[in-house]
C-alpha cells in the first residue's frame, strides 16, 4: 500500500446523517423523512379510503342499475294503462246501449255511433291510425292485396278495402286487405 492510500483509509469521515438512527436524529435536531413504517401506514390509510370510495361508487352504480331495471319493468307492465282507461269509456258506452230496454233501431244506432266515436278518440290518443287507402297506389308495406279486379283506374291502384289497416305511431300494426286495379 502506498502512503496516500494509507492516509485515506485512516481518515475519519463525518458520520452520515442517514446512518444515524431516527431516535438519535430527532434528539440531535436533525429533520428526517418519515420512516418507512409511517409512509406505509399513510399509504394503507389512503388505500383504505380509496377502496371505501370505490365500494360506495360500485354500490351506487348497482342501485342505479336496479332502479333502472325496475323502471323498465314498470313501464312495460303499465304501458297499456292509458289505452286501457280510454277503452273503459267504450265499454261503458256499449253497456249503456245494451241496458236500454225497448230501444228503437235509431237509438241503438245512435249509441253505436257514439261508441265508435269514443273508440276512434281512444285510438287517436294512443297513436293508432287507420289505413283506408281507396284511390291510393298499392303499397306492399301498408296493404295486402287479396284480389285484382278490372278497373278504369290505373294499374295497382287500390279500388276496394275489405278490412282497414292500422298504424301504431307510424309503424304498420295491421296491413289493409285490399283489391287493386288490374291493367286492362
Amino acid at each position: 500500500m502506498s502512503q496516500s492510500q494509507d492516509s485515506l483509509s485512516n481518515e475519519v469521515l463525518p458520520p452520515d446523517e442517514a446512518a444515524v438512527p431516527a431516535d438519535q436524529a430527532e434528539e440531535n435536531g436533525v429533520d428526517t423523512l418519515p420512516s418507512l413504517g409511517e409512509q406505509l401506514r399513510q399509504t394503507e390509510l389512503l388505500a383504505a379510503e380509496h377502496h371505501d370510495a370505490w365500494l360506495r361508487a360500485k354500490a351506487e352504480t348497482e342501485n342505479v342499475r336496479r332502479r333502472a331495471q325496475e323502471d323498465i319493468s314498470k313501464a312495460a307492465k303499465f304501458a297499456i294503462e292509458k289505452f286501457a282507461n280510454e277503452l273503459l269509456v267504450v265499454k261503458d258506452s256499449l253497456e249503456q246501449t245494451l241496458a236500454v230496454e225497448g230501444a228503437t233501431p235509431e237509438a241503438i244506432r245512435e249509441g253505436v255511433d257514439l261508441t265508435l266515436k269514443n273508440l276512434a278518440k281512444a285510438f287517436e290518443k294512443s297513436g293508432l291510425a287507420e289505413i283506408n287507402p281507396v284511390g291510393e297506389k298499392f303499397d306492399p308495406h301498408k296493404h295486402q292485396a287479396i284480389s285484382a279486379v278490372p278497373s278504369e283506374q290505373p294499374a295497382n291502384t287500390v279500388v276496394q278495402v275489405f278490412q282497414k289497416g292500422y298504424l301504431l305511431e307510424g309503424r304498420v300494426l295491421r296491413p289493409a286487405l285490399v283489391a287493386v286495379a288490374q291493367s286492362a
